[in-house]
Parts: structure tokens; sequence; C-alpha cells
């Protein structure tokens, strides 16, 4: 006797849809796979609405063409509920859309780094150009000069010729930019409103200081120097012990770059006024004026390369008398250390006052790296 199961039409279409689920299941799984091994294998069109994918499939399964067909009356309210196949194409479709997003993430970000590229393109500043220095409410004192050099002595030493004459070699393999009070800023201006976190003080690196460094950096580079532009904030969330901070700061980057002489902590100047805007014309543009403070050992503090600083100093001052006279106010010697001692070529440069805006100190980069650049050769 033969055992024979008699399979219905309407089993045999259930079969059909289940194989058919099965075949999608699969190809899905396959795709999942190949996309999050970043393959991108994913063949889909996406333009093809999700109607004409199916309607394609119903097509090429006849089994599910008559199953819409002779079942559609059983079968309407139960694949209305779930349509296991609406719901395959509706998740391949949408993995499909995300790499759309993706592919268009990646072209702005190729844009965005063309766009960068093209910021770093530096203007370099002109020379045989006319200066003249504005006027201001603070009157410029100096207690020794050396070829047309100011200083402002406010030690006990006594400045020798010697003492101030430029004779000094550095090392210009690296050059070092670094921010004891970082959060400094300046006159707000339409282009350049911040928020402040102290008076004429800002966290935010692209209104303070910290972006005038950026400037100089992007100058120096331009020149073909190798610049370390350092913005640790040292002065927030505390002012007091700034110096013991930046201190430990450039000590971990001198050790890491050793052959570096230049080492510049670039300010602005405190002064109270807040009217107060030292600023130069040069040409046609306006540049807030720069100040050179150099430390010594006055304090009690050992420090035996402020001299070499001074001279430094002095080196570059001449120079810019030269090619920009008035971009420089009289160097200050102070008895403060100001962690000078770590390099022959360290400096303070104070760049503007409060009342300068963010475009003249900007200016001011511009000129300051024409004068290094023709120093350091």
């Amino acid at each position: 006797m033969v055992n024979m199961t008699v399979v219905s039409k309407k089993d045999m279409i259930r079969y059909g849809v289940k194989i058919a689920v099965l075949l999608l299941l699969l190809f899905l799984f396959r795709n999942l796979l190949n996309w999050y091994q970043g393959e991108n294998k994913i063949k889909l069109p996406v333009l093809i609405e999700q109607d004409k994918w199916i309607g394609c499939l119903e097509e090429n399964l006849p089994i599910m063409k008559q199953v819409k067909q002779e079942e559609e009356s059983i079968w309407e309210e139960e694949l209305e509920k779930v349509n296991p196949l609406k719901i395959m194409m509706d998740l391949q479709l949408s993995m499909v859309n995300h790499i759309k997003p993706k592919e268009k993430e990646e072209k702005q970000l190729e844009e965005t780094e063309v766009k960068t590229e093209e910021q770093t393109q530096v203007e370099h500043a002109k020379t045989g150009v006319t200066t003249k220095v504005l006027e201001n409410n603070v009157p410029t004192k100096f207690t020794n000069s050396y070829n047309g050099v100011q200083v402002r002595n406010e030690t006990s030493y006594t400045l020798t010729e010697e003492m101030l004459k430029p004779d000094i070699t550095i090392n210009t393999e690296n050059v070092l930019i670094f921010h004891t009070h970082t959060c400094e800023s300046y006159t707000p201006t339409e282009q350049f409103q911040y928020q402040q976190t102290g008076t004429y003080r800002t966290t935010d690196l692209n209104y303070n200081v910290a972006r005038v460094g950026t400037e100089l950096k992007n100058q120096l580079d331009s020149y073909g120097y190798h610049v370390l532009h350092d913005k640790t904030y040292h002065d927030y969330p505390a002012y007091n012990g700034s110096y013991g901070r930046s201190l430990t700061t450039v000590e971990n980057l001198l050790k890491q770059n050793a052959n570096t002489d230049v080492v510049i902590d670039l300010h602005r100047d405190a002064i109270g006024d807040y009217s107060y805007a030292p600023t130069v014309q040069i040409g046609e543009e306006q540049a807030a004026q720069l100040l050179f403070v150099i430390g010594s050992a006055g304090g009690g503090l050992e420090h035996t390369n402020w001299n070499q600083n001074l001279k430094f100093a002095i080196k570059v001052q001449e120079k810019a008398n030269e090619l920009y006279p008035g971009l420089f106010k009289p160097i200050i010697l102070r008895n403060s250390r100001y962690n000078q001692h770590l390099s022959k070529g360290a400096c303070i440069i104070e760049v503007g006052a409060t009342g300068n805006t963010m475009e003249q100190c900007l200016n001011s980069m511009k000129y300051l790296a024409k004068v290094m650049s023709e120093v350091m050769k």
C-alpha cells in the first residue's frame, strides 16, 4: 500500500510565499553583511519605486502573482497587516538611501578640505610702503637706545652698548608660539563678535589672542618655517598661576622639539584704559602696534639667557624699524623672568591693546612675519 499526501493548492501557495520570503531574507542578510564590512555592494537602484520592485518580483515569481490573483480575498487582511515583501523592501531601500547621505558627506568633506587649503593661502606683507604711528593717549617712554631701537629699562642693570648689540645667532629650525594669557581678547567688531568670559576676555579661540597666534603661524609657515602653535588655556578657569602652568607646557614642548630657540609668548597689552588702541598706519592698512617685553634675573630667579633674549628682540626690532617704522613700541626690560630662561630667543610680544580690533591685530602678524623672515634667513 502506498501512502500519499494530498497537498492542496492553497498550501502550495503558502509554501511558495514562505520560500520567496526566505530568499529575500537571505538576500537582505548578504547585503547587510557587505554593508557593515564597508564594501558598499548594495546595487538596488534607489530611484525605482517600491511598487515597481514588487511588481517586478511578481512577474518573475508566478506563484506570487497567483497568490495575488486567486487568493486575494483570503490574504488581503493578513497581508495588509504584515506584508513581508513590503517590509523587506522598505528595509532594503532604507539601507540604500543611507548610502547616499554618506556619499554626500564625503563630497562635502572633500569640498571642506579644498576650502581649508584655500584659506591657508596667505597674503605676504608688501615692503616700501609708508608708515605712520597714529596718536594715542599713552606717552612713549624709553631709557636707552641702540641704532634707533628704543629700550625702557625697568631693572637695576646698567645696559651697555655691548649688552644691546644684537650679535646673536639663533637656531631657526623650529618656532614655538604659545599664550600664557590665552583668553585675552579685543574690542568686538561686526566680523569678530564674541561671548565674553571676562572683561575683554573669551575662551573662544577664534576671538582671543590665540587667533592672532594662528595668523602668525600661517604667515611663518608660508615662508617655509616649521611653527609649533600651542593653544592651551593657562589663564582659565584661574588667572593666578598662569605662568606656572605655561612653564610646564613649554618645558614639555621643548623636550619634544629640542632644536628650538625662538619661543614667543603672544599676549595683548593689559593696560586697563579700554580706549587705548596703539595703532600704526602701514600703506592703506591699520595694524596694532607690537611690544617686546623681555624678562631678566633682576627678580632673583636664575636666568642666564636674559641678555640673549634682549639681543634677539633688538635684532628683530632693528629690521622692523627698517621696513615698517613704528610697528614696534620701545622694548620693555623687566625684573620678572616670564619663563624666558628656557631659550635664548624667548620673548613676550604684546599685540595691540583692548582698544584694538582683531582685524588690526591680524594685519600686524603679516608685517611681523615679514620682519622675522628677514631676520631668520
